[in-house]
């Protein structure tokens, strides 16, 4: 009975955390005049946020760090929250042609979360290749040369570079209008935060 217990107190707990986490998804903007200049990255000056809460940072983490640090900080959001909404799609398709795909001969079956492991061994190498290379043009595109930094500031993101800006827009849809790209920028982090519950 008492593990019982313990393991409904520790699910609640679990859950109340999970809630709290997903706030941050639906974090609304101010409503206040903000900067538009790509490189002015202040918590005041991000977009990502909407109505009615405005920047939402229980924690202080915005408050805390500097310019450079606060850049880290949305490049990782940004790219979780891509990685997670490639994952969403992944797993849905993956459950939608479950045994009916080209790939493969159609011999994968069950749930999505088990096809990793159905893939043949070859494939893997290849998608590992294949993300590392992704790796690679962004850390070039974001990142200083560790080379051309000191050791004590790993990590460190091109002072012209705008977290999650690596280049690739093969279909033109990035605004050059600068409000118009805060809202897609939004969107983005909105899906993103979204999709990373």
């Amino acid at each position: 009975a008492s593990q019982l217990s313990f393991s409904i107190a520790t699910m609640k707990s679990v859950i109340f955390a999970a809630a709290v986490a997903s706030a941050a998804a639906f974090a609304p903007a101010q409503t206040g005049a903000r900067s538009t200049s790509l490189n002015a990255f202040t918590a005041a000056d991000l977009p990502g946020a909407l109505a009615p809460m405005g920047f939402f940072d229980p924690l202080g983490f915005a408050k805390k760090a500097d310019e450079a640090t606060l850049k880290r900080y949305r490049e990782a959001e940004v790219t979780h929250g891509r990685v997670a909404m490639l994952a969403v799609i992944g797993f849905l398709v993956g459950e939608a042609v479950e045994g009916s795909s080209f790939l493969f001969d159609a011999s994968i079956s069950g749930p999505a979360i088990t096809h990793p492991t159905q893939v043949p061994a070859g494939w893997a190498a290849i998608i590992i290749a294949a993300i590392g290379f992704a790796e690679l043009q962004r850390a070039k595109a974001g990142f200083v040369d560790p080379s051309e930094t000191s050791f004590d500031n790993p990590g460190e993101l091109n002072a012209d570079y705008y977290p999650g800006d690596i280049g690739f827009d093969p279909l033109g849809l990035k605004p050059d209008d600068a409000e118009e790209l805060d809202i897609m920028i939004t969107k983005e982090l909105q899906n993103g935060r979204l999709a990373m519950l």
